[in-house]
């Protein structure tokens, strides 16, 4: 699974309630303002890589005659174009790699606005944050088929994409993450 735009807010959740619970990291300020923090680095560097994404599909429409006219792999030529493209955006793209990143931006943003306190090595917690990521990523998918389970045994059958589907599955969701103590 690769994180989007819409997981941030529960990877920053996770982020924190994993720190709160280390017994080494306080807070200055609260739970909110480090959820907040956290989301706001984890949604740029995301917005980063979408834009990158967006910007891959545009070449490959502007080139699309000549990859269908040379029958090129699209799979394979947005990969290639993408991994060219990358360090022009700023991303990352090994995904251990890019989540350490992100790891070390979440901490330095907490440290910066003062959000956190510490006697530990900054790398100690760093990799609780980087545990944090990959925690929610892993449990991602399994959360998501124990909801759409759920979901498919409803009387009234719900249609996927719709808004009734969307707003079900999204408070389903946050309700099996609040379970796992993935969720404030």
């Amino acid at each position: 699974m690769r994180l989007r735009l819409p997981h941030a807010p529960y990877v920053a959740n996770k982020i924190a309630i994993d720190l709160l619970k280390s017994g080494f990291v306080t807070f200055t300020q609260g739970v909110e303002p480090v959820v907040h923090a956290a989301q706001e680095v984890l949604e740029e560097e995301l917005k980063k890589e979408a834009a990158l994404d967006e910007r891959v599909k545009e070449l490959m429409e502007e080139y699309e005659e000549e990859i269908e006219a040379n029958l090129a792999d699209s799979k394979q030529l947005f990969w290639m174009i993408k991994k060219k493209l990358a360090p022009e955006y700023g991303v990352i793209l090994e995904y251990e790699e890019k989540y350490n990143d992100y790891a070390h931006k979440v901490l330095d943003k907490l440290y910066e606005e003062d959000l956190i306190n510490y006697d530990v090595p900054d790398n100690k917690v760093k990799n609780i944050i980087f545990d944090a990521i990959i925690g929610y990523i892993k449990s991602y998918d399994e959360i998501e088929d124990i909801v759409l389970e759920k979901i498919s045994h409803y009387k009234r059958k719900l249609i996927p994409g719709t808004e009734e589907f969307e707003i079900i599955f999204e408070r389903m969701f946050e309700d099996e993450l609040r379970k796992r103590g993935m969720l404030v």
